[in-house]
């Protein structure tokens, strides 16, 4: 599972070499799509997350919040809070990975023309839920106190 916090950066550990699917190029040639799904309302988002570190069996990767998001700037607006399934895919590049949108698949369904500079989805190499929690204060229940009513079944309606 990942944690976030919703409007702020967050860093996930994914396990991504156990899983790898095209071992024929070096981890330099690799990018990895996430697709994010909010489970209130089926919205799908898509980002390639900014490559901390590449461990022996996981790697690191961050996310940013943007209002305006960019899925090739590592930016996404993952609002409101809750939780989001996501899906993990390995994108190969034979060439140097450029992440555009004529150089990088949107989605894991995209099929770019082969050259050496484009990108080819491999498949899925994990997936979880990632958890966005609220930042403090920005969704505090507040409450009015009112007077009790003299007589039963009152029903407050609007402010």
């Amino acid at each position: 599972m990942i944690q976030g916090i919703t409007e702020t950066a967050f860093t996930a550990y994914i396990a991504t070499e156990d899983n790898r699917i095209n071992t024929s190029v070096g981890t330099s040639k690799l990018q990895y799509l996430f697709k994010i799904v909010n489970d209130m309302d089926g919205s799908i988002h898509y980002v390639y997350p900014i490559i901390l570190s590449i461990y022996p069996r996981y790697t690191s990767v961050l996310i940013d919040y943007n209002a305006s998001p960019d899925m090739y700037s590592a930016q996404v607006k993952l609002i409101p809070s809750g939780h989001y399934k996501y899906e993990v895919y390995e994108v190969s590049w034979i060439g140097t990975p450029s992440l555009t949108v004529t150089t990088a698949p949107a989605t894991e369904t995209t099929i770019l023309p082969v050259a050496d500079a484009n990108g080819v989805v491999q498949g899925i190499v994990t997936k979880g839920i990632l958890n966005m929690t609220d930042k403090a204060g920005t969704a505090q229940v507040q409450y009015t106190q009112r007077e009790t009513p003299d007589s039963t079944n009152y029903i407050y309606y609007g402010q």
